[in-house]
């Protein structure tokens, strides 16, 4: 039977303290689990243990049956690779093996290095262990998930599909590949509204046993029928579904008891640990140095003594304020940029908060860069209004202007005073990273660094590109508290149904480069669900009365 089964793992990066121990839960067959847990944790340090990229520091775990496993970074990180090269990194262990010796020797045997009996062998047992089936399985997907034909999976680039595409292609390929167990990390990054809501049908109608990490709130809540939580180096679960997560979360801390308690219960895991560390080195003295480790932390804990009462979850306080400006803040006349979309006026008026949607590929990131200036549009014009400040967030956190720049540094520049930008770096969980150069941060580390800097920067206009798409759940939620307390104008392209449902209103560019006005989420929602140009139109026309 396809299972999980995990005990006591724990895992230290190299150089660094234990990232995570005692991590101990199990899935069921055909459960689809999520673990959770602040930027950080180690979510996805698991998943690439039980995908064996890993090697655990002490623990034990089990995979029953056949599995595969997709990164969180897959088709992005290499993309002058071909498409066949992709596909390859999420086939099964032995095929993997086997289709980079492949083509490592084909490589070799076109540039003249070999005289092609590397590349014979290579392609015989390729053959051998199944791969032109695999082959058959990647053009059923891609006809399913490309909208251009592929027609050489050996020649075609990664680069030639967009995130999207190359997202879909991939999970369409694991999600109906029949193997017993799925390791998705992040399943949902990089694609748009419709591609999500088909995620989450595929996701509910697969039959395998499904392990993933997603900040996806409306994703968790419908596919997710156990959350793993990563949180206190260890974690706990909750047997059932998102939707009854946080009410489950807060009784479990209720139950925790006074801090004495905590206290007492977290000094005993770590002597049990100890003592079990100890037994294992007097069994094989290569344990000796984990178990000196745990005697040495159990030791610190002690000597501090009971604390007072810690902040049981992340504390994430966002305040961007803003500022009055003009009514009308930003007017748009027949504007176009390239031959994305055809020309639309608009205008935007003080406090009000609008969403910019539409499917992967239309043009929204150009749109938005075109207010911030950082695009020209090809036809008409933008110009904002008295007393406006504008502050952009870019989708990939790609600041040049930070870049070999520390944490600190970026902040007091914006302060001015080194207490007021470590009291802010506290404010947004960045702290302990004062020191720690831009661009070694993570991803959401990243994204809440630029935030911070929004908010100290004063700006009464955000123009936010995909803002919540690499933070973690809470600080998600502390941003659109944040926003609801903004004294100004938002702008924001989201593919995060929970914080679009957020806004006042949207403008929907389709893929036939109309561009919709929509009054609400509702609306927006439902244009999304229709991908046909003239059924669009004719439900726009009765949705919104026009």
């Amino acid at each position: 039977m396809s299972s999980i089964a995990v005990s006591e793992l724990e895992y230290a990066p190299p150089g660094a303290d234990s990232l995570f121990f005692d991590v101990s839960f199990g899935v069921s067959p055909g459960e689809h689990a999520a673990l959770v847990g602040a930027n950080g944790v180690g979510k996805s340090t698991i998943l690439r243990i039980l995908s064996r990229d890993y090697e655990p520091d002490a623990g034990d775990f089990s995979i029953n049956g056949s599995s595969l496993c997709m990164t969180q970074d897959v088709g992005m990180s290499r993309p002058t690779d071909t498409i066949r090269q992709m596909l390859i990194e999420v086939a099964p262990a032995e095929l993997r093996t086997a289709g980079r010796t492949m083509v490592a020797a084909e490589a070799a045997m076109l540039s003249g290095e070999d005289d092609g009996m590397a590349f014979a062998t290579a392609l015989s047992d390729w053959g051998d262990l199944g791969g032109y089936e695999l082959e058959a399985q990647w053009a059923a997907a891609a006809r399913r998930s490309v909208k251009t034909p592929i027609e050489d999976f050996d020649s075609r680039l990664v680069s030639e599909l967009s995130g999207g595409e190359r997202k879909r292609l991939v999970l369409d390929l694991l999600l109906n590949s029949g193997a017993d167990v799925l390791l998705l990390d992040e399943p949902d990054n990089y694609l748009d509204i419709p591609t999500r809501v088909w995620l989450e049908e595929q996701i509910k109608a697969c039959k395998s046993t499904i392990l993933m990490v997603s900040h996806d709130r409306a994703l968790l809540e419908s596919v997710a029928t156990k959350i793993i939580v990563i949180e206190g180096s260890g974690c706990w679960v909750h047997g059932g579904s998102y939707t009854t997560f946080p009410q489950a979360r807060t009784k479990r801390q209720e139950l925790l008891g006074d801090a004495l308690k905590r206290w007492t219960d977290e000094e005993r895991r770590l002597f049990h640990h100890m003592k079990i560390m100890k037994q294992r080195a007097a069994q094989n003295f290569k344990n000796a140095t984990k178990a000196n480790a745990a005697e040495t932390r159990w030791e610190k804990f002690v000597a501090a003594g009971p604390p007072p009462p810690p902040v049981p979850d992340q504390f994430i306080a966002l305040k961007l304020r803003g500022a009055d400006s003009a009514r009308r803040v930003v007017q748009l006349d027949q504007v176009s940029v390239g031959d994305l979309f055809f020309p639309f006026s608009d205008e935007v008026y003080f406090g009000e908060r609008v969403g910019l949607i539409g499917p992967n590929g239309t043009g929204k990131s150009h749109l938005l860069g075109a207010l911030a200036g950082t695009i020209v549009a090809d036809e008409g014009r933008i110009s904002f209004g008295p007393r406006t400040s504008v502050g952009t967030f870019t989708q990939i956190n790609d600041r040049a202007d930070f870049l070999g720049r520390g944490t600190f540094d970026i902040v007091r520049d914006r302060t001015q005073e080194d207490e007021k930008a470590m009291k802010s770096l506290a404010r947004y969980g960045l702290a302990q990273h004062a020191r720690q150069e831009f661009d070694t941060l993570s991803g959401g580390q990243k994204a809440r660094l630029e935030i911070l800097c929004l908010e100290l920067e004063g700006h009464n206009v955000l123009l936010l590109d995909e803002p919540t798409d690499n933070l973690d759940i809470e600080s998600s939620e502390a941003l659109e508290q944040a926003l609801d307390g903004f004294l100004g104008t938002v702008i924001a392209v989201s593919h995060d149904r929970t914080f679009l449902a957020g806004l006042d209103r949207f403008v929907m560019i389709g893929d036939d480069g109309e561009v919709y006005a929509l009054p609400d989420f509702d609306v927006a929602m439902a244009a999304l669900a229709t991908p046909h140009e003239v059924t669009r139109i004719k439900l726009v026309k009765k949705l919104t009365g026009n």
